[in-house]
Formats: C-alpha cells, structure tokens, sequence
C-alpha cells in the first residue's frame, strides 16, 4: 500500500490567507484559480480526500506555514476557467473538455505561530526530506510533501520561535 500524501498550498494573505478559509461556510472552499499544468496534475491525480494540507502565507512579511487543513473533496472541473467575467478565465477551455482542475480544501487548525520559511530551512529534519518549497525558485501553489513534514512544522509550531 503507497504511503499517503500530504500536501503544502500557498497563497497571498492579502488575496485569500487562512483566515479567510477558517471563516468560509463550513470552513471549506475550492482550490480555484490554479493555472500552472503541474500543480493541476497534483490535484487531479494525486489529492485525496482527507489528505492533510499545511496552508502557506507567500508574499507575506514572514512568509510561512500558518495553518493545517485537509482536501475535501476529489479534483473536479474548476468553473471559473469556463467564466468570460473571471481573471482565470480560459477560453482554450470547454466543459466538455476542461482544462484546470480543483479540490476542495478543508481549514483543520491554526497553528499556534507562523513558522517562518528561514525557520523551515534552517530545520535539519526538513532539510533531509526535500522539500520542495525549500528549493531556490519553487513557484508552485500546490506540491506534495512528505507526512513527516506537516508533523515536524506541527512540532516547531508548539515550541517559541528560535528554539531548537
């Protein structure tokens, strides 16, 4: 039996941050709007229902991983790329055919505190699980990590910033 996967999204807390997830109707909203090919494969092909998911704040001052949540629902056609009025509207696309996919994602928790992406570098135990979001100029707004990721940020969560 393949190991289960976790998974790490980000987005601008400005755009849609965790708060926004943890207030939405039943605290889960779809994962709309992803349009780049490998990060919609992801989610087509590998996201399972009640996969747990760190949430990441990008552009932020830190960024960092603030929140856990989990997929809620198996990958279906995103409809905003069918939407002429959307900003992900895709006119390549068509609903017989659709081209970007989505899941819906669950907020689980808030993390005590941010655990910044200088803390989760600086981690030895992340570092030996390569990470994608560690690596130089990874843009993706959904990547897999290991399970052993999303327990070790829960663990630097619970401890004071600085401490080992």
């Amino acid at each position: 039996m393949a190991e289960r996967s976790a998974w790490l999204v980000k987005s601008e807390p400005a755009t849609f941050g965790f708060e926004h997830l943890w207030r939405a109707p039943g605290r889960t909203t779809p994962w709309d709007g992803v349009r780049n090919y490998q990060a919609r494969n992801y989610m087509r092909d590998e996201m399972r229902v009640g996969d747990p998911v760190l949430f990441y704040h990008s552009n932020a001052t830190p960024p960092g991983v603030v929140g856990l949540a989990e997929v809620a629902s198996a990958a279906y056609p995103d409809p905003s790329q069918f939407d002429p009025a959307s900003a992900y509207h895709d006119p390549k696309s068509a609903p017989d055919a659709p081209r970007w996919m989505l899941v819906d994602v669950r907020a689980v928790a808030r993390l005590p505190r941010l655990v910044p992406l200088d803390e989760l570098r600086a981690d030895p135990v992340l570092a030996s699980l390569d990470l994608p979001l560690l690596r130089r100029g990874n843009r993706l707004s959904v990547m897999p990590v290991p399970l052993a990721a999303v327990a070790r940020v829960r663990e630097l969560a619970e401890r004071p910033a600085g401490e080992p």
